[in-house]
């Protein structure tokens, strides 16, 4: 179960991205081979697949694995790399929080259904608010790593 928290995100992202793929093969064999189609299914693989975007997104920032500018970063002595990178994870919790708050007032003042199901978007979309709450949250995680070893000389 802790290694379940530990990559919550990959592991619900697989789940949309499986229901995503079995109900994109099930519409093909039934519109090949049984000549019908069900009307539901692209708003279910396009829902799932918006989740499975935005969790694949939290959990590779996660694990600091977005493309990232670092060449300068690089070349400069350890403490001020250290200090760098701490105001770099203040800006990106600013920038996160921000994204998180305007997705969160986008989504909740949203009243637009899918056609098929008559669904809210809101379900769908609150993918973003999700994915950017996360962020701010590693955010300020990794900030308070940063700030402990750039200026407390303490190592995680």
């Amino acid at each position: 179960m802790k290694n379940f928290f530990k990559k919550f995100e990959l592991y619900i992202g697989s789940i949309f991205l499986s229901i995503t793929t079995i109900v994109v093969i099930m519409n093909v064999f039934t519109r090949y081979f049984l000549k019908f189609t069900y009307f539901w299914t692209e708003e279910i693989a396009v829902g799932c697949f918006v989740w499975t975007i935005f969790l694949g997104t939290a959990a590779a920032y996660k694990e600091k694995s977005l493309i990232g500018v670092e060449a300068i970063v690089v070349l400069l002595p350890e403490k001020i790399r250290n200090v760098v990178e701490f105001f770099t994870f203040i800006l990106l919790s600013i920038l996160s929080a921000i994204m998180m708050v305007f997705s969160f007032t986008y989504v909740s003042s949203s009243s637009k259904i899918t056609a098929a199901l008559e669904f809210s978007y809101g379900y769908i979309n609150s993918s973003i608010v999700l994915s950017f709450a996360l962020m701010t949250l590693y955010s300020v995680m990794y900030a308070a790593a940063s700030f402990k070893k750039g200026f407390l000389n303490k190592k995680n």
